[in-house]
C-alpha cells in the first residue's frame, strides 16, 4: 500500500503546529485515491475533521475514492485567509513537497483553492508545473477552482485549466 494512504488518519504538521502539510483519511482499501488542493489549513488533524475535510470526504466518496488526501496552496494553519497576509511565511517551507509528492500519487486530483489563490502567485505556479492533473468541481466568477464548502454535492470534477476552459471529468480515466 502507498505510505501516502495509510489505513489510519495521518496530519504531517510542523514541529510548532503552525504549518499542516499533508492530511488523509482512508476507507477503504481498493479504489481512486482523491486528493484536494486547498488555500491553507483550518484546525483539521489526525483526530478531528472540520467542515471542509468532512465535505472533501464526502466528494471523494461520491467520485468512487477510498482515501482522502488533503494538501494546500499555503500550509499556515488559519480559521481565516486574511491571516495569510500577515503571516511571516504563509506557504511553509515543505508545503511545495508535500503538494508534489501528493499530486503525482493521487488518481484525481481536485484544485478547490476559492478566490484568495493568487495570494503571492500559489495559483500559477501549481497552475502552470501540475497543469495535467487538475480538476475542479465548479469555477468561481473570479475564474479559480471552487471551494468545497459553497458547492452543492450533485457537481461533477472537470478539467481544470489556468485559461479557465473545462472539460468533463470521465470516471474511467
Amino acid at each position: 500500500m502507498n505510505d501516502l494512504f495509510p489505513q489510519e488518519p495521518l496530519a504531517i504538521l510542523s514541529e510548532d503546529r503552525v504549518y499542516r502539510y499533508f492530511l488523509s483519511r482512508q476507507w477503504g482499501i481498493s479504489g481512486k485515491k482523491i486528493a484536494f488542493i486547498g488555500l491553507n489549513p483550518s484546525t483539521a488533524d489526525a483526530e478531528n475533521d472540520d467542515p471542509t475535510i468532512r465535505r472533501c470526504i464526502a466528494f471523494a466518496k461520491a467520485f468512487g475514492g477510498t482515501s482522502l488526501s488533503m494538501v494546500n496552496l499555503f500550509a499556515h494553519r488559519a480559521t481565516n485567509p486574511s491571516e495569510l497576509l500577515i503571516a511571516k511565511d504563509p506557504v511553509g517551507p515543505d508545503n511545495d513537497y508535500w503538494l508534489e509528492k501528493t499530486i503525482l500519487s493521487s488518481d484525481l486530483v481536485i484544485a478547490a483553492w476559492g478566490n484568495h489563490g493568487s495570494l503571492l502567485d500559489r495559483n500559477k505556479l501549481i497552475e502552470n508545473k501540475y497543469s495535467n492533473y487538475l480538476y475542479a468541481l465548479a469555477i468561481t466568477k473570479q475564474g479559480m477552482p471552487g471551494h468545497p464548502l459553497y458547492l452543492r454535492s450533485e457537481v461533477t470534477p472537470v478539467r481544470y485549466y489556468s485559461q479557465n476552459t473545462t472539460t468533463q471529468y470521465s470516471q474511467k480515466e
